[in-house]
This record gives C-alpha cells, structure tokens and sequence, in this order.
C-alpha cells in the first residue's frame, strides 16, 4: 500500500494500481452495483485529457515538458492500455466526479512513473493542477460521453444495423416470387409477397437507423472549455477552439464547439434525443422479431410460413420442440432500450439552474443501449435472418383459399354481393372461384385472371 492525501486527508491506496486516493473514496464509497463504465469512456476520456495538455502547452499555461508526459500517458488511455484501471461503480456522485478524477489520476501517476518517480508523488504532476489544468468536470463528462457515444454508435450499431437490413432485404429479393396471404388485426387480408413483407422490414430499420444518425449528429458540439458552469472560467484565451481542434484530430470526428456554452452546460437534451431514437429503433426491432416470430410459429400449428434456423433445443421437457430463440432475444433487448430510455429521460429533466448532475446514470444507459442494440442486430442478421426459409407451399396454400381474395371483385359485383361470397366460403369451405362460378358473378374465362394473387400484388 501507499499513502496519497487530497483535501479531506490522507488515505492508502493498493501499491500496484494507478488511480489514487479520490478513486479509493469512489470504490469505497459506492459499491452499489457492479457495474463499471464502457471502456468507451476510458478511452474517450483519455481524448480529452489529451487534447487538454497539448492545447495548455501551446498556450502557454502548462510547462512542455511536464504536458508532453501527460500527454503520453493520456493517449496511453484513449488506446485502451490501461481499461482495467477504471473500477468505480457507474452509480456514484453526481456530475461524474469521480470518474474524471479516477481519469486524472491514473494519467498523472502513469506520467509519473515515465519520468521515473513514485506514483501518488504529485508535486510535480497532479490530478488536479496538472492533468485537470483548464478543465472542471462539469465539461469533461459531458464531453468524454458525447465522444463514447458517437465511437460506440460508428463501431457497435451502424454496422450491425446495416447487416441486418441487408439480410432482410437480400431474403426478400430471394422470396419475392412467393405469394402469400396478408393479414390485417390478424385476420385473412389481401395477398403480398414475402419478399415484399421482409423487404419493408428492412426499409423500417434503415429508416430508424437514419433517425438514430440524425440525432447523433448533435453530439458532436461540446461543451469543453465551458469549465465549471458555462462561463470558460480558468482557461486561457484561445483554449475552446483549440481544444476542440485537437479532439477532432485525435478523435477522426468532425466535432465544434457548442453556440452557447452556458445552455449546453445546464441542459443534457441531446443525450435524450439519441436515446429517443435508439428507442424507436428498439420498437420497430421488436415489432418486426415478433412478426418473425408469427410467420414461422407452428410448425405444424401455426402459420408455418418460414423456417428459422434452429440455434438451440427449445425445451427441456418436449422432445424436438425448436423456438425462435433470437426473435425472443430481440424483444428482450427492446424491452430494456426502452427501459433504459425511461432512466435516461428522468435523468435529462432533473438538471437544475447551471447544470444537470444526473450524467453517469445517463451514459451507463446510453451506451449500453448502444452496445446491446448493435449485439442483437448483428445476431439477429447472423443467427436468424439470413437463414431464413421460405415454405412456398404453405404460403401459397394460405394466399388461394383466403376469403380476401374477393376484395379484387368487388368493384365488380358489389361490396355486399362480395360479402356473401366470403362468408359462404367460411361457411362451406369452398374457394371462393367456385363460389363465384356458381353464382355466374363473373364469367369464367375472365376468374383465373382476376383471381390471380401473384397479380394483386403489384401496383403501379
């Protein structure tokens, strides 16, 4: 053990680790969940203690070569070299205190060790008056989260999403000669094609991922420079600008500085609006792995249209019985998208006066909806869509003996005559072009055109 002390005394701190005294209150003083940080936000962080140093050496404030070894101990961290050094609970002091001092003084002792001296030694490199120079927490978190939030979408969902409307679209390209029965409220409905079926499935996801892109483009002006409360106090002239600059090149992303510093401090809205759009991505998942999950019920009680792969035994009693396991896991991760949606819009209201302290809850839950949205896509599309089999003979069995098929008719022989045909045809059991036949409503060297499904598909 070592001794290090920060304003509230002394405490020891485990020898062999890097964060120091302010991270062991943070471990001792929040064991609540578990649960720690995205690495995201570790090497995000580390950006922006990065930047922060290069930009306080160029201005002056920050001896070169003192920002230099901050410098090098910081990219240490956005490279991921020292991910297991970020240990608090992601449930812990408001603001996200904790975690930028956990960020601060893992960078200051590694910096220490590369100049040869004892880590928790900070009277030459300090958490606070070196590595935390022209920074307070309340812009670094907000910073740190915007930037883990934009790589953890690039690198974990856009893919995946991707790869899933491309599985859904290239089976609906193979399935496209397949008619079978709609359904509207569940009952018989004019006739489509499953290629037609899961070629909108895949227009809906493509359509939510644009949103998801949409609102994450608000993420790339940040606070950084603002300082405590907006106002960019304890910075030199010049800093925002360049310190932004400087993220933009360590980072590859097109980040600017907010409008105005004093509004992005106090309010946490546009973590929400990407959250909202993660949740309508995660309704549309979930409305389109159940339908999945109808189409391929059975299989010999169903509606049987569609074969699943079988990815595992579906139960420990019924011999054979195979379930739609990944549909399944798609809805259960919905569910917690939006749950965690809930969380994030709590907390984004909860900001008071110059700030909203209520931040780790908030990147806890964005980047874990991120990250379990992107796994269950990628999963979805592997493991389930693109093995996807169509029963052509059920579906076409399905789309000739629907009573809808009359609805074609209609204009023809009248609404009510029409009527009549569909129930004589629940009724008896007969096809409706042999009631229609019989009846003389049409004559028969018109019925098998008019009559023909593949042709009720298609619209101009």
């Amino acid at each position: 053990m070592r001794i290090e002390k920060d304003s509230l005394g002394e405490r020891t701190v485990p020898e062999d680790v890097y964060w120091g005294v302010q991270t062991e209150r943070a471990i001792e003083n929040f064991p609540i969940s578990g649960l720690t940080f995205s690495t995201d936000m570790a090497h995000a962080i580390g950006a922006v203690k990065l930047a922060a140093a290069e930009t306080n050496v160029e201005l002056g404030t920050l001896d070169p070569d003192t920002g230099k070894t901050i410098a090098q101990a910081a990219r240490e961290v956005f490279e991921g070299n020292l991910d297991d050094q970020f240990r608090e609970d992601v449930f812990q002091a408001g603001a996200g205190t904790s975690f930028n001092m956990n960020a601060n003084e893992v960078i200051a002792n590694r910096a220490l060790e590369l100049i040869g001296e004892l880590r928790g030694n900070y009277k030459r490199i300090g958490p606070n008056d070196h590595v935390n120079m022209s920074q307070s927490t309340n812009d670094v978190f907000p910073t740190t989260l915007r930037i883990a939030a934009i790589m953890a979408l690039e690198r974990e969902l856009y893919p995946s999403v991707q790869r899933l409307a491309g599985a859904f679209s290239d089976k609906g390209k193979e399935f496209d000669h397949i008619v079978k029965a709609g359904r509207t409220h569940l009952q018989d409905a004019v006739p489509v094609r499953l290629g037609q079926e899961l070629e909108g499935y895949a227009v809906a996801i493509r359509r939510s991922a644009e949103a998801v892109k949409l609102a994450a483009h608000e993420l790339m002006r940040l606070n950084i420079g603002a300082t405590a409360i907006g106002t960019g106090i304890n910075t030199p002239k010049g800093y925002r600008a360049s310190v932004v600059k400087k993220l933009s090149e360590i980072t590859g992303l097109k980040l600017r500085p907010a409008e105005n510093m004093i509004e992005i401090t106090q309010s946490a809205a546009d973590f929400s609006r990407v959250s909202s759009a993660l949740r309508l991505l995660a309704l549309e998942l979930v409305r389109i792995a159940n339908d999945i999950r109808l189409l391929a019920s059975g299989p010999m009680t169903g509606f049987g249209e569609i074969t699943l792969p079988a990815v595992q035994p579906g139960s420990s009693i019924m011999p054979g019985k195979v379930n739609p396991s990944v549909a399944e896991m798609v809805d259960m991760v919905g569910f917690q998208v939006v749950g965690s949606d809930t969380t994030i819009a709590l907390a984004v209201q909860a900001g008071q006066l110059e700030l909203n302290v209520m931040l780790p809850v908030v990147a806890h839950n964005l980047l874990q909806s991120i990250r379990i949205l992107g796994s269950a896509c990628r999963i979805f599309a592997e493991k389930c869509i693109e093995g996807v089999m169509a029963n052509s003979d059920v579906a076409r069995r399905y789309a000739e003996t629907s009573g809808a098929l009359v609805t074609v008719l209609s204009p023809r022989i009248g609404y009510l005559t029409a009527a009549e045909v569909v129930k004589e045809s629940i009724a008896s059991g007969r096809s409706v072009r042999e009631i229609v036949l019989d009846r003389q409503l049409v004559p028969e060297q018109d019925i098998d055109t008019l009559l023909d499904p593949f042709a009720m598909t298609e619209s101009e």
